[in-house]
C-alpha cells in the first residue's frame, strides 16, 4: 500500500524503491542472524540443562521470590548498557523464565516487567545504549545534557516497576479480562 501511494504520488522512484528493498533485505537478514543465533543457543541450552541449573543455583540463593526477581532486574539493568533490546531478551528469557515460572511468578506479568526492565536499561545512566543513538543524531548537545534529560524517565521507569511488582494485577487484569469475554 505504501509503494502504490509512494508511486502515485511521485515520491518514490525506481531507484528509491530499489535501496529501501535492500535496507529492507539487510533489516531482515539481521534480525534473523539474531533467531538463528538465539535457536542453535536453545538447543545448547537444552542439551546442557543450563536452565535447570541457574534455577536450583538462584532458588538456593536463599533471597526469596523477589529478591531473585530484584536480581534479575538488575541483570537486564546492566545488560542494557550491553545489548540491543530484541537480542537481550531472546538470549536471556529461555534461562530466565523457567526461574519465574518455578517462583510462581504470573509469565504475562514477568513479560510486561522484562520489557519495561530492558527499555530502562537501554536509556539509564552511565552507559544507556538508545543515548547514544540520541548522540548519533543529535551532534551539538552533549552527554551530559542528555543524561539530565532522560533522569525524569529513569525516574517515572522506576516508579512503574515498583508499583507493577506491588501490584501484579494491573499488568494483568486486561489480558484476563479479555479471555473471560
Amino acid at each position: 500500500g505504501a509503494v502504490i501511494i509512494g508511486v502515485l504520488t511521485g515520491r518514490l522512484d525506481r531507484e528509491k524503491i530499489l535501496a529501501s528493498l535492500l535496507q529492507a533485505t539487510r533489516t531482515a537478514a539481521a534480525v534473523f542472524t539474531v533467531l538463528i543465533g538465539a535457536l542453535i543457543f536453545g538447543y545448547f541450552l537444552t542439551v546442557t540443562q543450563t536452565p535447570q541449573k541457574v534455577t536450583e543455583f538462584l532458588t538456593g540463593l536463599g533471597l526469596g521470590s523477589y529478591g531473585v526477581l530484584a536480581l534479575i532486574m538488575v541483570m537486564y539493568l546492566v545488560l542494557g548498557c550491553l545489548m540491543d533490546a530484541m537480542a537481550m531478551i531472546i538470549l536471556t528469557v529461555p534461562i530466565i523464565f523457567p526461574v519465574i515460572t518455578h517462583l510462581g511468578f504470573d509469565p504475562i506479568w514477568f513479560g510486561v516487567i522484562i520489557v519495561m526492565t530492558v527499555e530502562l536499561g537501554l536509556i539509564h545512566p552511565p552507559v544507556g545504549m538508545n543515548v547514544f543513538v540520541i548522540k548519533s543524531v543529535v551532534k551539538d548537545v552533549s552527554f551530559s545534557t542528555i543524561f539530565k534529560g532522560v533522569i525524569p524517565f529513569v525516574a517515572t521507569d522506576l516508579v512503574r516497576l515498583v508499583i507493577l511488582i506491588a501490584f501484579p494485577l494491573l499488568a494483568t487484569w486486561l489480558p484476563t479480562r479479555m479471555m473471560a469475554h
